[in-house]
């Protein structure tokens, strides 16, 4: 393999010929080989929008050449478009501040640069890197990618999700069935109400995601090291912020405290509690789901949800809740990595959070894992779920909870004697109350019908 020396302030390095990183990336891979666990490329995208907005501002203040600026530019759209996702192998198991990261971007830019200019060379902390720290750009770069990561994937996965529901909804309004709390049997709604639950949770999450997520558009670029602002013309962080917001179309602003923004990440917790709250409902559904479809003799069948694929290696025609089961393991997953990211966050020492790496490789993973766990459920199994209206009939007719309506007329103690009697003798509700001759079957039919009930 083919090799070139490259050199810092430790020593010399051996790199491969072909890779565009430099030292400090190199020396990294080597000491941190730990686990599969790479930095999101999300985090890379974003940092490099920073890197863009940094070199144009600084040469906007007269701090860069502007030759200089455009190559840093051209190089950054590269890598924002995907083109250079090779050059970003480093581990999520590294510095806690995401400086390896940071100089692997800086490297790779002014490396790639400088291959496309005959003079002046471009160095990676003099150029790349000028007005700006690790401990600003890369907590800057964080909140970049939830933002653009909930944008273009989570939320239009939740529209689709609610749209399939309001039709499902729609087509089961009139289609009454058994509700049941505690497990067990509970008065009539219909099944178009029941779905009505989902989506009010659905459409609750929405408004807890949007709301965490003003606390990610006040970006602590600016605040270097510390938060002084140490090595940055004080117009800097608002001019390159500008930019970022122009390009993206979102509105972010500088952080006022950045002391704040560089040593707390209370924001990725409180945004995080939101992914939380959706992996908990999320889970809900999908069990009642499960629940619904459980059979097709021996459980609820209530349900018919699509069947995939054979659900068994040893028992033929069995068809099991696969998309019920992916779904409910990713929000496991998520609510782990809540409690991931709530440990790292309130790990933060003087001036900076050393965690920031799994708190954002945490926080991308528990978005993407939600965004495509929920637009499989919801193309796999939402889209084709029936109704057994039948079923459910037959459940609202064997009830015995339909005594519920003829509490006010017969008062509560005899309501409860009678339908512990017919449970007691297996008969349905009105025959016991037939037997009894408490009412005629006129009334009985109307006091119990279901379609008053809901």
């Amino acid at each position: 393999m083919n090799q070139r020396t490259e050199r810092d302030a430790i020593g010399t390095v051996k790199i491969a010929a072909e890779k565009k990183w430099g030292a400090q990336t190199q020396r990294s891979l080597e000491n941190f080989p730990i686990g599969n666990e790479k930095m999101p490329i999300e985090v890379i995208q974003a940092l490099g929008l920073v890197k863009k907005a940094a070199a144009l501002t600084n040469a906007e203040i007269s701090l860069l050449d502007t030759s200089k600026a455009e190559a840093i530019s051209e190089v950054c759209d590269e890598l924002v478009w995907g083109m250079l996702n090779d050059e970003f192998p480093l581990s999520v198991w590294q510095t806690g501040s995401g400086t390896q990261t940071n100089m692997n971007l800086n490297e790779v830019i002014s490396h790639i640069a400088n291959e496309k200019r005959a003079s002046d060379p471009i160095h990676p902390n003099d150029d790349v890197n000028k007005s700006q720290s690790s401990n600003d750009t890369f907590p800057t770069a964080m909140q970049i990618a939830v933002v653009l990561k909930v944008k273009e994937r989570l939320v239009p996965v939740l529209a689709e999700v609610k749209q399939t529901l309001n039709k499902l909804a729609e087509t089961y309004k009139d289609t009454i069935k058994i509700g049941r709390t505690h497990l067990q049997d509970a008065t009539p709604l219909t099944f178009g109400q029941e779905i009505s639950g989902w989506i009010g949770m659905i459409e609750r999450n929405e408004k807890m995601i949007e709301e965490s997520m003003k606390l990610m558009y006040d970006l602590p670029l600016g605040g270097t090291a510390v938060g002084t602002g140490l090595n940055a013309e004080p117009t800097f962080s608002g001019k390159a912020i500008q930019k970022i917001t122009r390009w993206t179309n979102e509105p972010f602003a500088q952080m006022e405290n950045k002391f704040h923004g560089l040593s707390s990440k209370d924001n990725f917790v409180f945004f995080h509690g939101a992914l939380k709250s959706l992996a908990a409902n999320v889970m809900k559904m999908a069990n009642d789901i499960r629940w619904l479809a459980s059979g097709p003799r021996s459980g609820f069948s209530e349900i018919t949800i699509p069947a995939n694929e054979p659900g068994s290696s040893i028992m033929p025609g069995k068809v099991n809740p696969t998309q019920v089961e992916s779904l409910t393991m990713v929000c496991v997953q998520v609510m782990g990595n809540d409690t991931t990211v709530g440990v790292a966050a309130s790990q933060g020492n003087f001036e900076l959070n050393v965690y920031m790496p799994v708190i954002i490789y945490n926080t991308i993973q528990s978005i993407t894992l939600l965004a495509d766990g929920l637009q499989s459920f919801n193309k796999r199994c939402l889209t084709g779920l029936t109704a057994n209206e039948e079923q459910m009939r037959t459940y609202v007719d064997q009830s015995l909870m339909l005594v519920t309506a003829l509490a006010p007329v017969l008062g509560y103690d005899t309501a409860s004697a009678l339908a512990k009697q017919a449970f007691e003798e297996n008969k349905t509700l009105k025959e016991v109350v037939m037997s009894a001759e408490l009412m005629s079957e006129q009334d009985f039919d109307d006091y119990t019908d279901p379609r008053k009930m809901v």
